[in-house]
Order: structure tokens, then C-alpha cells, then sequence
């Protein structure tokens, strides 16, 4: 009888340690946002709380593929980046429960998180907002004369803002150094990108200003990565923006506050078949590059970083009332934060 031979794991662009980090920070993310919402159930947090469990791959396959210098700037869904881009969990909870040591000094909350010393800039609650800033950033580094990029990201339900186009236009027209990102999750709020946009093909708004335009697979951190990579070496060679619509989903609803009955079950577990996680786990596994122990260890580790983010937001005191009218007009330098 002939002998069958094992399958061999398909031919990988990356390498082993690439999958480790991917799988780690992801992990890190989807176990930060899922104790975020056990808190804001038991009300140490409150206000507006938007989590990105689903789409991680989209910040992990974004960070690894640019410099540490580099900028990013988001919207309000905003705990994740910061996190991959080298921020202590810790200061993100404790600007999640609005205490003293968070990172935005307890001022901020869920929906202004910022970072200057990783470069993470926010963490904006105006729809759009972000954008016109981070071709802001942008201008500013080319204006220095540095090579760095900008990494500008945004919702699906942002690009009906007008600074949005305006934005484009501006970056194309002065060729800037930024990456302006879609995360395209399906839904501005509760509503689809097919009720509100006549393109939904999103990535061909770019088109209108003759900006480099591309659709990228946002489930996977190889697909990312490789679409972030590209576009970044072209802005540093000073050839000016790229769009990029990276078609992700978020598990749960907006916010906390949305139950999301406005989808189907079968397309919450279509796109729960397609896991980042998973995805990145399951390559690590038919690569045999990690065992059942090693995975178990990591989960350990994680936990034990939430467990300790989480008894240090809680023991942080509140920002003192003389706080009130700090920052006002000038960012203060947070101490804990620049060490």
C-alpha cells in the first residue's frame, strides 16, 4: 500500500516570532476589552464604552508593519492601538474608570485615550474628527524634513463626514505621509454602509482625488500587515497618501448600550468562523510553533497583566478638583506615563 504523507502547512511570508507577537497582542486586546466590559456592568466605568473584540488584527497587522516613531490617530473605539503600540494596560483602565493615573490624567475616559510617548494621539469623540488631524501629523513631519508616517484611522460611518474628503484632498494634494485606514466593521452605529452610501465599495472614494485606493482582507494580520507595509514605504519615498479600506467586524454592538439586534446570527457567526485569533493560533499550531502548554502560559500571562491593570485602576485615586482647570489650553506632561 502506498504510503500517505502528512499534509505540510502551507508556505508563510512570515516567521515564527511575527506569529507569537501577532497572537500575543491580539490576545491582549480581546482579554483587556472583555474585562472593560465586565466593568462597565459593575459600573467602574461609565459613560460611552466602545469595544474592538473582532477586529485586533487590524491593529496588530497596522503596528508591526510601521516604526515605533511612527504616528497613529483613531476614533473612539480606542483601547486596543495604544496597547499594541507599547502603552501600559494599567494606564488604560485607569483612564477607563477616570482616574488620576490614567493616561489621559482620568479626564478623557473610554473615548480619549492618548499616549505621546508611543505616538498614539488619541482616541477622538467627534465622528471624523480624527481625520483632518492626522493629515495634520502628517504635515507636521514632512514639514520637519523626517520620514515618519502617519497612520490615520476611522470608521466606515466617518467617511460621510466633508473632513474627510477635504482631508484627502489636502494629503494628495501635498503628498503627506499618512495612511488614511478604514476599519469598515458593516455598520455606522446600527446602520449599514448599504443605507448610507451610495459607494460601498469604500476604498473608491480615494479614487476621486487619484490617491492610491485599496480594499485589504482586515481578518487576517498577514493581509494587513502587507497592505500597511506597502503604502508606508511609499509615503516615506514622498509619494504622497494611500486609502485603505480594511474590511474587519466587531463581535459586539456599538457600545455597550447596543444590544445589535439589527444583525443576524448567522452573520455574527459567519465572521466568528474567520477569528483573528484563531487564525493566528491555528498557524502557529499546523506550524507546530508553539504547544498546549506554551498557549495555556501566555493565557496565564495576559490574565495576570488584566488581573493587575485592573486592582491598579481601582486603587488609583480620582483627579483632584484643582485638575479641573489644567489642561485646558496646554497638554501637562504626565509623569507615570514618560518614565
Amino acid at each position: 500500500m502506498e504510503k500517505v504523507s502528512a499534509k505540510k502547512p502551507a508556505a508563510l511570508k512570515f516567521k515564527k516570532e511575527q506569529y507569537l507577537k501577532w497572537y500575543e497582542d491580539m490576545l491582549l486586546m480581546r482579554r483587556f476589552e472583555e474585562r472593560a466590559q465586565q466593568m462597565y456592568l459593575q459600573q467602574k466605568i461609565r459613560g460611552f464604552c466602545h469595544i474592538y473584540i473582532g477586529q485586533e488584527a487590524v491593529a496588530a497587522g497596522s503596528v508591526s508593519a510601521i516604526r515605533p516613531e511612527d504616528n497613529i490617530i483613531t476614533a473612539y473605539r480606542d483601547h486596543a492601538h495604544p496597547l499594541v503600540k507599547g502603552l501600559e494596560p494599567k494606564y488604560v483602565m485607569a483612564e477607563l474608570f477616570a482616574k488620576a493615573t490614567g493616561c489621559s490624567g482620568g479626564k478623557g475616559g473610554s473615548m480619549h485615550i492618548f499616549d505621546v510617548k508611543h505616538k498614539f494621539f488619541g482616541g477622538h469623540g467627534i465622528v471624523g474628527g480624527q481625520i483632518p488631524l492626522g493629515a495634520g501629523l502628517a504635515f507636521a513631519d514632512k514639514y520637519r524634513g523626517t520620514d515618519l508616517v502617519t497612520l490615520c484611522l476611522m470608521g466606515d460611518g466617518a467617511v460621510r463626514q466633508g473632513a474627510f474628503h477635504e482631508a484627502l484632498n489636502m494629503a494628495m494634494l501635498w503628498k503627506l505621509p499618512v495612511i488614511f485606514i478604514i476599519e469598515n466593521n458593516g455598520y455606522a452605529m446600527g446602520t449599514s454602509v448599504q443605507r448610507t452610501s451610495n459607494v460601498t465599495e469604500l476604498y473608491e472614494l480615494g479614487r476621486a482625488f487619484n490617491m492610491p485606493s485599496f480594499p485589504v482582507d482586515g481578518m487576517k494580520c498577514e493581509t494587513v500587515h502587507e497592505a500597511i507595509a506597502s503604502a508606508a514605504e511609499n509615503a516615506r519615498k514622498g509619494n504622497g497618501p494611500t486609502l485603505l479600506e480594511v474590511k474587519t467586524y466587531r463581535y459586539r454592538g456599538h457600545s455597550m448600550s447596543d444590544p445589535a439586534t439589527y444583525r443576524t446570527k448567522d452573520e455574527v457567526e459567519s465572521f466568528k468562523a474567520k477569528d483573528p485569533i484563531q487564525h493566528t493560533l491555528d498557524t502557529l499550531k499546523d506550524n507546530k510553533w508553539i504547544t498546549d502548554a506554551e498557549v495555556e502560559a501566555i493565557e496565564k500571562k495576559i490574565k495576570d497583566v488584566i488581573d493587575d491593570a485592573v486592582k491598579f485602576a481601582d486603587e488609583s485615586p480620582y483627579p483632584d478638583d484643582s485638575e479641573l482647570y489644567k489642561d485646558v489650553y496646554m497638554q501637562e506632561d504626565y509623569p507615570f506615563i514618560m518614565d
